[in-house]
């Protein structure tokens, strides 16, 4: 099946800087797919792109089998959801999202039709004579979501679509977002610096810093497979060793980690040369806390472990973070899930082992 928006060899240059440097994308009819990346990484000019409010300076957009890259803003099948939500104050909800119908003239009866339907799904039924200054922060965020699906776009566009939200009503909203667009099949295309927002939102996510994509893939190929040191650093919280390559067989990599004192033990080669410096990443939920030497395998030395002295603890109901200073001096991140409500928690100054099955660790050779 042919991509439903297709991003090809696009760069954008700003005089000599390019905030977008040669991303090809393909985005499937109906998904979810958010740009994740920090400030500045380009993220958000990709997405004006989209939008039409900015033109590529060299390279292709095509939408639904259509180039747009010259074809201005009004004139594209796509809406764009502002972060700051953009609504007008002096009207009411009812005609704030009318107001792009009205604008294309649209018959009265069906721009009414129209509206009820969309404020009844996004659960604003009743609130028609409201102004925004009446609203919520998560009404506001519906109204400017219910404005922008009205028109039935073939894609919307959102830009930090929940950044203004505390943090309960943003989680309660995400599974809103994606139950809305699962019934309307609009495809989306969500620009966020989220991580988590993301990993809740998105079919797939593109990873960019610098004007350039770095890794596409499924919430759990980028989390459990990232492919460079920047992308597993930055999505989520994980912990980052060097070593030096010891063994590399098709079945096992063994490294050696002067760090933690002893060999890292992964169940998968990577073909790469012998003694090449690589990166492992160890997330700190993958990583067993224990007070007793774990036990090693029969007929090989010891290996996938550490010791140290946990110096901090954080308690945050549903798992508890540590961070251990191992004997060598680097600092180790662990989260424990908090199991059982009577257990007895390893607490601060205690000395303890770390260990990890060998299919933790992911090596990085970038």
């Amino acid at each position: 099946m042919p991509p439903y928006v297709r991003i090809d060899r696009v760069t954008k240059r700003f005089g000599s800087q390019a905030a977008v440097n040669d991303v090809s994308l393909d985005i499937t009819k109906g998904e979810i797919f958010c740009l994740l990346g920090a400030s500045g990484c380009g993220k958000t000019t990709l997405l004006r792109m989209l939008a039409g409010f900015e033109t590529p300076s060299t390279g292709q957009i095509w939408i639904d089998g259509v180039d747009v890259t010259h074809v201005p803003p009004y004139e594209r099948p796509v809406n764009m959801m502002f972060q700051s939500y953009a609504l007008f104050p002096h009207l009411t909800v009812e005609n704030n999202v009318a107001f792009g119908l009205r604008q294309d003239g649209l018959p009265a009866g069906e721009i009414r039709d129209r509206v009820a339907e969309m404020l009844a799904m996004v659960e604003l039924k009743g609130y028609e004579r409201r102004r925004p200054h009446q609203l919520s922060g998560g009404q506001r965020q519906r109204v400017a979501l219910a404005r922008a699906l009205v028109k039935r776009p073939k894609l919307l566009l959102l830009d930090e679509p929940l950044g203004a939200l505390d943090r309960k009503l943003r989680e309660r909203t995400q599974f809103e977002l994606v139950s809305i667009q699962e019934r309307l099949g609009v495809t989306f295309v969500i620009v966020t610096h989220d991580q988590e927002e993301a990993m809740t939102l998105a079919t797939r996510i593109g990873v960019m810093s610098a004007g350039e994509i770095l890794q596409v893939g499924a919430p759990t190929e980028v989390y459990e497979y990232p492919n460079s040191r920047f992308v597993a650093d930055f999505i989520g919280s994980v912990n980052l060793f060097e070593g030096r390559l010891l063994d590399d067989e098709p079945d096992h990599v063994r490294i050696e980690c002067t760090e933690l004192g002893y060999p890292i033990y992964v169940d998968h080669g990577i073909s790469s040369s012998p003694d090449a410096k690589v990166s492992v990443a160890l997330r700190p939920e993958k990583i067993s806390l224990s007070r007793e030497t774990p036990a090693a395998v029969p007929g090989r030395q010891p290996e996938n472990i550490a010791a140290g002295m946990v110096t901090d603890v954080a308690y945050l109901g549903e798992v508890s973070r540590y961070l251990i200073t191992l004997d060598g001096g680097r600092k180790v991140r662990v989260s424990q899930p908090n199991l059982h409500r009577h257990a007895e928690r390893i607490g601060w100054d205690e000395r303890v082992w770390l260990s990890w099955e060998p299919s933790a660790p992911v090596v990085l050779t970038q």
